[in-house]
This record gives C-alpha cells, structure tokens and sequence, in this order.
C-alpha cells in the first residue's frame, strides 16, 4: 500500500497509472503543482561509445517524454565534448557520462544525478529532484 507522507506526488501518480485510469484522474486532480512547472529541464552530458548512455536511450528515453517527469522537465541531450550554450550555466563541468542536470527556469543548475544506475533508481531520483525544484519555485523564470 501506498504511503503518502513517504512517497512524492509524482511517484503516486506512476503508481496509480499502473493500477487504472480512473485513479490518475483522481490523482492528477490532487496535484496543482504539475500544471505549474514548464520551465524545467533535464540536461542529459553524454558522449559517444558510453555504454550507460546506451542503456538509458534503449530502457528510458523512448518513454521519458511520455511521463510526469518528461512533461515536468523534458530531456535534452548534450554531448560532453561540445562547447556548453551560453544561456545554460553549471555549477560544475560533468565528467561522468550519463551525467543528468536539472535546469531552472533560467538555465541555471539545480540539482544532478551523475551515472545512471538503472531505471529503479533513476525514476525516484529524478522524481525527487523535480518535486523539490518546484517547491523552490524554480520552474518559473526569474526576470
């Protein structure tokens, strides 16, 4: 059974997919904060030859942009060995591949997940890092 004071909303609501249609409805009534957040990015730092890149484009990405997460905050590919844009700034340069950072509003850093250690804990991981984004009130832009 599901606990609500340890599981975030996003969480509930894959959850509740999995059982039936009718109780997403009934969820995605329960979450305001889901209409709210369109500024978010997910910056995947990949590079060629990266086996874990591999297996999160073949496991995880075909069905990224179809979940809460993936419409919270969609996924851009960024090639390590490529000149970072000018309108995203990190608070470290990323040396592991896949290495995924959470992007504000505003392109600015706010959270990241280096390697990727399967499915099971990516999705609660990057759950978690876009439920606090959007308590912080960085989905928004700043100016």
């Amino acid at each position: 059974m599901f606990s609500p004071s340890r599981q975030s909303p996003l969480s509930l609501l894959r959850a509740a997919m999995r059982q039936t249609g009718v109780l997403v409805f009934a969820f995605a009534m329960m979450l305001p904060m889901a209409a709210a957040a369109d500024g978010l990015r997910l910056l995947m730092v990949e590079r060629p030859g990266c086996y874990y890149c591999v297996v999160f484009k073949r496991d995880v990405a075909p069905i990224y942009h179809k979940s809460e997460e993936g419409r919270l905050a969609p996924l851009v590919h960024y090639d390590l060995r490529d000149t970072l844009p000018d309108d995203i700034s990190l608070a470290s340069r990323a040396h592991v591949t896949p290495t995924f950072i959470l992007l504000d509003a505003d392109g600015q850093e706010v959270d990241r997940l280096t390697g990727y250690p399967g499915d099971d804990f990516f999705w609660p991981y990057i759950d978690g890092m876009i439920t606090r984004a959007i308590d912080a009130g960085l989905d928004q832009p700043s100016g």
